[in-house]
């Protein structure tokens, strides 16, 4: 299955208890690039996070975000810090026996200053935790696959196209390129015996010339290896078994590219020029496409 390296996938899990939010979002990107926001309770996951995400993604720029709520009234602590209060009680000792005032400090009193009491959340479950984070990971890594699929499918669609209208201009210029010598050879013996009107016409300077030109214009073996690249990417496009096309298609792209190229250098005819020229629009835009391919 061709899949776009573009997607969107978001899953949210809520009960009485907790709340669970994930969004993925991905674009194009040569290799796989993570981004992955999470609260701070979930660092330790974050390796694990990764892992299971590699199951959904193999290229592409991918960001997620985590977010994560606990109702729970048990979720805050309330910390007492026995050690802090005794040098505070130990302190005002100091002081009143110094200035000769009362130590009048009560528990009430002693509780406001800094870091006497304080709040700090509750520890969780860790594999509660990341039960409840891989059910939403796969919930919305589902979606976020389902997507590129169908993005995939229309980039497939798009492509399979192109390729059978590239075949058709192959075709022109294998069917042209034979001619083109056989016209040179006409024009040439033309002009020759018009420049040796009264002469006898060397027949085999004349085959020599010919031979020549034909070698130089020759594109056989570039309309074959174009036709070759052609098979090739359309067997990837329709078979993958699974596995990410992106690269090799672009490296397909890349080969069809260069046979246009030489095939225009070596054209000397306005029609093949033209079929060179259209030929070698089509492999961008091909290469423009599977550039959003995983």
């Amino acid at each position: 299955m061709i899949k776009s390296m573009t997607g969107f996938g978001r899953a949210e899990l809520s009960d009485e208890s907790h709340r669970m939010l994930v969004e993925m979002k991905a674009v194009n990107h040569r290799y796989l690039d993570m981004n992955i926001k999470l609260p701070k309770k979930f660092y330790a996951l974050e390796s694990r996070v990764r892992t299971l995400l590699k199951e959904y993604a193999g290229r592409g720029k991918l960001d997620v975000f985590i977010s994560y709520e606990n109702f729970t009234e048990e979720q805050v602590n309330l910390k007492y810090n026995q050690h802090l209060a005794r040098e505070y009680m130990e302190y005002f000792r100091r002081m009143s026996e110094e200035f000769s005032l009362e130590n009048n400090v009560k528990v009430v009193d002693l509780a406001r200053f800094p870091e006497v009491l304080s709040m700090e959340q509750a520890e969780e479950d860790e594999e509660q935790l990341w039960k409840l984070l891989a059910e939403a990971l796969r919930m919305a890594g589902a979606q976020f696959v389902e997507q590129r699929c169908r993005e995939g499918e229309a980039l497939r669609q798009d492509l399979l196209g192109k390729l059978s209208g590239m075949e058709e201009l192959v075709s022109f210029v294998e069917q042209r390129s034979p001619q083109i010598a056989e016209e040179y050879r006409t024009r040439l013996e033309t002009k020759m015996r018009e420049l040796f009107e009264n002469k006898t016409l060397d027949e085999n300077r004349l085959m020599m010339e010919v031979a020549v030109f034909a070698d130089k214009t020759c594109v056989d073996e570039e309309t074959v290896r174009l036709r070759s690249h052609i098979v090739s990417m359309r067997k990837a496009l329709e078979d993958t078994g699974g596995e990410s096309v992106g690269r090799k298609l672009d490296f397909l792209a890349q080969e069809m590219n260069r046979e246009a190229n030489t095939i225009l250098s070596k054209c000397n005819n306005q029609e093949v020029s033209a079929v060179a020229i259209e030929l070698k629009t089509e492999i961008e835009k091909i290469r423009e496409q599977v550039q959003n391919i995983e």
